[in-house]
């Protein structure tokens, strides 16, 4: 059984947009005063509420707090549900800072001001789905584009307000659609010049969508700067940058969606390169130091996130290899030819290999990933026969 999530546009009237915000504020003063209890009593009592505990003070809050009733049950559960998982986090990355772990750096939780509390979540019920519309407790029917058809169980939904708009995210258990079986194999390299060259030999553009629209970027947050906060002109401002993002977002997107179907539409393995992105924006000793904001922008975390769901869903083999001397290792001999960064041809002084650096790298990963494929057959052959 796999998770997948199916995304649609809601379009609320006024009068209902006014209560999907209600809905929205009712959560954040109850997520800040779950936050501020918890603080209270650890910092007088040197001990915190549970889930548990703060999840059975909601019915007698209801008692005293007349607009809690105005909310679903289980939305309001899950406010305590968020509350308890920021919590759990703030203790991770306590310990992992203890123990001296990279990046982890504990931040406790905050309360959220106006505007930050963005969704609210139906866990089992309070809502129902018809052709065109979207029926929700206390709000009634929201138009909606079901441009495609809802698959599996849905386990949960969300409602989101992103720039303004707002949007339905069904979470759906479902079982996997496994594709047609398939030998081919292909390793993916992914670099800035090129978004990906494969060990094909074929490339695939870098789109860089954000340094696209960078230039507009500029000039909508120049003129924001220039309004004054809270006025009619700031609210222009705020969503006129708001739609600029959204527009790098959704191309960024649907770009990398493209791309990971084609790969899991045709192959059977695919192997990359187990990169640490998070490590290389934040430049912990990386040659890459400079260049964050473009190895932000050629969104590899979203490919891999993407590609690991797709082809779990089709299962596909998907394979990560550490990407240790990729690129200066001889995709033939195995020679190991020392070069900087700004080297782009991989030249072999033992076999006379000439190729592009990125070629060579692919055909690496590709050897690498299928060597792997090979060992964990063997040993499931093994473990099999004993």
């Amino acid at each position: 059984m796999i998770r997948k999530a199916y995304v649609f546009r809601l379009y609320p009237t006024p009068a209902q947009e006014t209560a999907l915000n209600g809905v929205l504020a009712v959560c954040r003063e109850v997520y800040n005063s779950l936050v501020n209890w918890r603080k209270h009593d650890y910092e007088v009592e040197g001990q915190s509420p549970n889930y548990y505990e703060q999840k059975k003070a909601l019915p007698v809050w209801k008692q005293t707090h007349p607009e809690l009733r105005e909310i679903h049950s289980q939305t309001l559960q899950d406010v305590v549900k968020r509350v308890d998982l920021a919590f759990q986090a703030f203790f991770r990355r306590c310990r992992a800072s203890a123990t001296g772990k990279a990046g982890e750096t504990p931040g406790y939780p905050r309360m959220k001001g106006v505007g930050q509390y963005d969704s609210f979540t139906f866990t089992q019920g309070g809502y129902s789905v018809t052709e065109n519309a979207l029926t929700m407790f206390k709000i009634g029917a929201v138009k909606a584009v079901f441009h495609r058809p809802i698959g599996g169980e849905i386990k949960t939904l969300t409602i989101r307000k992103r720039g303004g708009k707002w949007f339905a995210c069904f979470s759906c258990e479902m079982v996997a659609e496994s594709l047609p079986e398939s030998q081919e194999s292909i390793g993916v390299d992914v670099g800035l010049s090129q978004f990906a060259t494969l060990s094909d030999g074929s490339t695939v553009e870098n789109p860089r969508f954000f340094r696209q629209d960078e230039k507009a970027l500029g000039k909508a947050g120049r003129k924001q700067a220039k309004t004054k906060k809270r006025s009619p002109a700031r609210r222009k401002a705020n969503k006129v940058l708001s739609r600029i993002h959204e527009r790098i977002r959704n191309r960024r997107h649907n770009f990398v969606h493209q791309f990971a179907r084609r790969l899991v539409n045709r192959y059977g393995t695919i192997a990359v390169e187990n990169l640490n992105v998070k490590g290389m924006v934040q430049n912990h000793g990386y040659p890459l130091a400079g260049v964050a904001k473009s190895i932000s922008d050629a969104s590899w975390s979203m490919f891999r996130s993407v590609l690991t769901q797709k082809a779990e869903s089709a299962a596909r083999q998907l394979v990560a290899v550490e990407p240790a001397y990729t690129s200066q290792d001889c995709s033939t001999c195995g020679y190991r030819v020392r070069k900087k960064l700004s080297e782009r041809v991989h030249s072999c002084p033992n076999c006379g290999l000439v190729l592009d650096r990125d070629h060579n790298a692919a055909l690496n990963i590709i050897s690498l990933g299928l060597h792997r494929v090979s060992q964990s057959v063997e040993a499931a052959g093994f473990i099999h026969a004993e």
